[in-house]
């Protein structure tokens, strides 16, 4: 091992394959509390803000795509200039606005 490489490394009976284990066991012990600290102050927010922001991505493809479903709101020429940059998401588009819905996704709020 290089003198100048930064690493966390805790010799446990002096063998390599125990240095090994310990930085897997500190690094897990890190990330365990990391990820409980966020579910525990930011995770609804956070996951809140992704629901706002599939809504309005969904709400622009409608709009500016809304004549493959039977929509027509824009003219098809600027339809086809941002073609290229939907078309990678189109058929996800398409199968979330065309599903059946049921009685509970109307009603989408949380108990908190």
């Amino acid at each position: 091992m290089k003198p100048d490489s930064l690493s966390l490394e805790l010799p446990i009976k002096g063998t390599k394959r125990g240095m090994h284990t310990a930085k897997v066991a500190v690094y897990a012990t890190v990330r365990a509390v990391a990820e409980m600290f966020y579910g525990a102050t930011i995770y609804e927010m956070v996951r809140g803000l992704h629901k706002q922001r599939s809504q309005r991505e969904h709400l622009f493809a409608l709009v500016v795509f809304g004549d493959i479903l039977g929509i027509p709101i824009l003219p098809p020429y600027y339809t086809l200039r941002l073609l290229p940059y939907f078309y990678p998401s189109f058929n996800g588009w398409k199968m979330t606005l065309l599903r059946e819905r049921d009685l509970t996704d109307l009603c989408d709020q949380e108990i908190s």
